[in-house]
């Protein structure tokens, strides 16, 4: 898989936590729900842009991307647990670990 291909799907991961937080302010005026959907989905947009360069920052932007993929993974999977709603806790759990799983089979080529 080349960096355009792991840049797409970066950029839909992105978009669907903005949204997320979004919906989440939306529907429950979670304001912390707004914050971290915002915050996680442009670290993602910046990694994108690392990602794009070349040398150390092209390996930041990766390192960048598979360690907020983990953390989120591991947020939304305990939440999931706790909560047992797919949404949104169980679909962005396995969303996240699906991008995780992807950042680790595409970290060689950065």
């Amino acid at each position: 898989m080349n960096t355009r291909d792991v840049s797409i799907f970066l950029v839909i991961y992105a978009a669907m936590l903005i949204l997320g937080g979004c919906m989440g302010f939306v529907k429950a005026k979670s304001k912390p729900s707004l914050i971290a959907g915002s915050t996680s989905g442009l670290i993602i947009l910046l990694s994108i842009f690392l990602m794009s360069q070349k040398g150390p920052a092209a390996r930041a932007g990766c390192l960048l991307a598979t360690l907020t993929a983990l953390a989120l993974s591991l947020f939304f999977g305990k939440r999931f647990a706790k909560s047992r709603k797919v949404m949104p806790g169980g679909l962005m759990a396995v969303v996240s670990l699906l991008v995780f799983m992807l950042l680790l089979l595409a970290a060689p080529e950065f």
